[in-house]
């Protein structure tokens, strides 16, 4: 699985469009995505303290557009998923409910602690 974090508005427009598109598919041609080990990470640093957002549990073999795994910003031998083209909705097979704590910090879902 390879996860997401998307506006739970826009996914909701997603759903009834059929294809999902980031901010990020126009301006560097992927959607980013990370592993579960990779999500509080990326959630804490690029959105703490912002409501309204889902985590997506996408499976990988049921994208349409390519995945590409490749290097993030900060570690060059740290590879994470990047979707080149919009994300068919039926490739997300749970869709969590993704909000800061009190502190502004991010907790994985209780059903994705390993």
């Amino acid at each position: 699985m390879i996860y997401h974090i998307a506006s739970r508005t826009v996914w909701s427009a997603a759903r009834k469009s059929g294809a999902y598109t980031a901010d990020s598919l126009a301006a560097e041609g992927f959607i980013h995505c990370s592993k579960v080990e990779q999500v509080l990470r990326v959630a804490n640093t690029w959105y703490a303290g912002q409501n309204g957002l889902a985590l997506l549990e996408i499976d990988e073999t049921r994208l349409s557009p390519e995945v590409r795994w490749e290097p993030g910003t900060d570690k060059a031998d740290e590879l994470f998923p990047h979707i080149y083209g919009p994300l068919n909705v039926d490739a997300v097979l749970r869709v969590h409910d993704f909000e800061p704590g009190p502190d502004g910090h991010f907790s994985l879902p209780v059903s994705l602690n390993r």
